[in-house]
């Protein structure tokens, strides 16, 4: 049975949370776990051609793995970066002085 797109990254989402095997996800949707594979690869924008070596295919295994932990420090990171603009546009306010550089300001 072919399944939507949207079916697809509901697959790949659960595969890359780290909680399921390929062939878990498999077995559960009815699907050989190789088009699973092929689907997250796709996804990860790498090619599909096998690696030589036995180390390249653990560490593309362990990194979709990490990815809550990528996409929290990114939010966390972004929130920090709001966090000190904000600082800095108070303190500009309230010292009534430019701290941000100006662009194409001469020396």
């Amino acid at each position: 049975m072919k399944k939507t797109e949207i079916e697809k990254e509901a697959i790949i989402a659960e595969y890359l949370t780290g909680t399921s095997s390929y062939r878990k996800l498999g077995s559960k949707y009815q699907i050989d776990f190789r088009m699973i594979h092929s689907w997250v690869i796709k996804y990860q924008g790498k090619s599909l051609k096998p690696s030589k070596s036995k180390k390249k295919t653990e560490e593309i295994e362990v990194l979709p793995k990490n990815v809550k932990q990528l996409q929290e420090a990114l939010r966390m990171a972004k929130l920090h970066n709001k966090l000190l603009n904000n600082i800095i546009d108070i303190a500009e306010e309230q010292l009534q002085i430019d701290i941000r550089k100006k662009s194409g300001t001469k020396r």
